[in-house]
């Protein structure tokens, strides 16, 4: 064991290898970083360690005498101890790391460890702030920056964007403010327009990368012929036109997130370079002889169903399970209606404030066709019939500008101030629903499956709203015009 005393914003680490070569160089490295280091050769030696004393970091090798590197994980999280836990795996050995990501595991190593890559996943840990079960920074750690508060505030003001207060958005935020403490990989799934995005700028600023760059990639929006080049840069000469060294996307990232946006549709060809580049975390810019460590955290986002595109054979089983180490669902927008004053609100400002008007106020005719409205396009939708609105200028602020931009309620026709928000949100949104359902029906002959065909859901999905709003056909007979509509 080391007696060094750390110094200022350094880590106390536990190192756990049963080959005492290996645990001096690891140790003599963090040393020259300032670290405080403390040694075990095995899983008895390092419970006895962690028994008698807290530490800000375990890094420990997956095979040991008595058992695996992953049972001292195990116990680290059962036990809701501070550390945040480092895994060294054997080389090709991708199951094994993404196990110790989905396990918590803070991050990984492949043998043979490279000591530059070594020194940057201690100095990461030692400057993520440790994280108690629901994913919120414990205040007293020796290891938070001077710039924490700046981190703190970013990371505010990422979330702050994501608007809705909706149970499932909160289950988004709370999700996303947990993985954010880990450096494992994250697919983001969800329909176009749902704001994937959003969510993987708030896990970079909820991060301890926060103050790292965030490069957003849309993969689609790529030439194949130019993609490996975007990606990992290029030599000068590697190409005709090259006429000068190139930095890809993984070397601008360094040292914060990639964000790889609609990563369904990378070309097959492409998906296997990518694949080795997150294993092994080193990449070979076009015309380059040699590899180069690299620095990023992946985030990854799709609207396709990844399972379907693997057993169609456009997407690699293998790179799916490396990317889909974590993943968060963002439902869509017609699921969380009760998110839409505050969406509204919200997107009602940013038009005002693009054009430099006063906020625009909808009439209670123009708020019902959006509540009516499907929403298959989610937010983007939502914008577009915002835009729609502002433009027609029907609103109630058609005489006379109101800058207080409160939603109408359509039972006041938009002309009481004082009625202008419903008492009960959440009763009158029902309300509403229920209205349209009715309406669907009757111009359907309550067939449920041609009404629902009408509002965008499905059988099932209409079955379970009338239920839940009390809604009953007129005749037994719905649930034969129902099957026979299907068949």
């Amino acid at each position: 064991m080391s007696t060094h005393s750390p110094a200022a914003g350094a880590a106390c680490v536990l190192v756990v290898d049963d080959e005492p070569d290996l645990r001096t160089l690891y140790e003599l490295t963090m040393l020259r970083e300032g670290h405080q280091v403390h040694t075990a050769g095995s899983l008895a030696e390092a419970r006895e360690q962690l028994a008698a004393r807290g530490f800000d970091a375990v890094i420990t090798d997956m095979r040991l005498p008595d058992g695996l590197g992953l049972e001292l994980l195990r116990a680290v999280s059962a036990e809701q101890r501070r550390e945040r836990c480092i895994v060294i795996t054997a080389y090709g050995s991708a199951e094994n790391a993404v196990e110790a990501l989905k396990s918590g595991a803070f991050d990984y190593l492949s043998k043979p460890v490279d000591l530059k890559q070594f020194r940057s996943v201690v100095r990461s840990a030692a400057q993520a702030p440790p994280a108690d079960q629901t994913g919120a920074a414990a205040p007293s750690s020796p290891l938070i920056s001077t710039n924490q508060g700046h981190r703190r505030q970013g990371a505010a003001d990422a979330l702050q964007k994501i608007i809705g207060d909706s149970s499932a958005m909160r289950a988004v935020k709370q999700r996303l403010v947990k993985v954010a403490q880990s450096m494992a990989p994250v697919l983001v799934h969800g329909e176009s327009g749902t704001g994937k995005e959003l969510v993987a700028k708030a896990i970079h600023a909820c991060s301890h990368r926060g103050a790292g760059p965030f490069v957003p990639v849309n993969c689609g929006a790529i030439t194949e012929t130019l993609l490996e080049a975007e990606f990992f840069g290029a030599r000068k000469g590697a190409y005709t036109g090259a006429a000068q060294d190139r930095e890809g996307f993984f070397q601008a990232a360094s040292g914060g997130t990639l964000f790889l946006d609609e990563i369904g549709d990378l070309p097959m060809a492409m998906q296997a370079k990518l694949l080795r580049a997150i294993q092994e975390r080193r990449i070979r810019p076009l015309g380059d002889a040699h590899e180069e460590a690299v620095d990023v955290r992946i985030v990854s986002a799709t609207h396709k169903d990844l399972a379907a595109e693997i057993q169609a054979g456009r997407f690699r089983q293998d790179l799916f399970y490396r990317l889909n180490v974590i993943e968060i669902v963002v439902p869509p927008l017609r699921e969380r209606r009760e998110d839409l004053p505050a969406l509204c609100q919200a997107l009602l400002e940013r038009i005002a404030a693009d054009v430099g008007a006063p906020v625009y106020r909808l009439s209670a005719r123009q708020w019902r066709e959006i509540v009516g409205a499907p929403l298959t396009g989610n937010v983007r939708e939502l914008e577009n019939l915002l835009h729609r609105a502002v433009a027609l200028g029907e609103g109630s602020d058609a005489d006379e500008p109101d800058t207080g931009a409160r939603l109408p309620d359509p039972a006041s026709g938009g002309a009481d101030d004082d009625a202008a928000l419903p008492a009960d949100l959440k009763a009158w949104l029902a309300g509403q629903e229920k209205q349209i359902l009715i309406r669907a029906l009757e111009q359907t002959g309550f067939n449920r499956t041609a009404a629902a065909a009408k509002l965008g859901l499905n059988l099932r999905q209409i079955r379970y709203r009338m239920a839940q709003l009390s809604i009953s056909s007129p005749s037994a007979d719905a649930d034969e015009d129902d099957e026979s509509a299907v068949a």
